[in-house]
């Protein structure tokens, strides 16, 4: 099942249950002939009731992509449960939408905002110590000269 929810700049499409090839048809259709209608800036697929998702479903969200990109609209998936946000990830999908999470332990995996082990600072290369010549570089310039004359 699909609900639609039209903003002026946002629309909101909440998906539940099983989004297998059965609904993706009913569902794909309600939501771009809300898109036709309004043309949205953003277009959201909530997935956080989604139990279920096959191939279809990955369909549903590159047609999507594709439509939208038609006009200039941006897509995004909303909530997607660990295992289908495993599947977006796996599929690519990821690349054609941005994922957010309104999942607390999900935002924790973000980056500190401070590197955990310090970085230290790389000198300029003029202040670079020069390092002595391993023998076999020494013998390979003795050969360079060698060949040079």
């Amino acid at each position: 099942m699909v609900e639609l929810k039209q903003e002026p700049q946002k629309l909101t499409a909440f998906l539940s249950g099983e989004l297998d090839h059965h609904r993706a048809k009913e569902i794909r259709e309600a939501i771009d002939f809300a898109v036709r209608e309004q043309y949205p800036p953003v277009v959201v697929l909530d997935f956080k009731q989604v139990s279920f998702m096959d191939s279809s479903g990955i369909g549903l969200i590159m047609g999507r992509s594709r439509l939208l990109s038609e006009y200039g609209g941006t897509l995004e998936i909303h909530n997607p449960p660990p295992h289908i946000r495993k599947v977006l990830r796996i599929s690519g999908a990821d690349r054609l939408a941005v994922i957010r999470s309104s999942n607390r332990k999900e935002r924790k995996k973000t980056l500190p905002e401070k590197p955990a082990i310090p970085v230290p600072e790389i000198p300029e290369l003029a202040e670079m110590p020069e390092l002595p010549q391993t023998a076999s570089e020494q013998k390979g310039t003795e050969t360079e000269h060698a060949y040079a004359q």
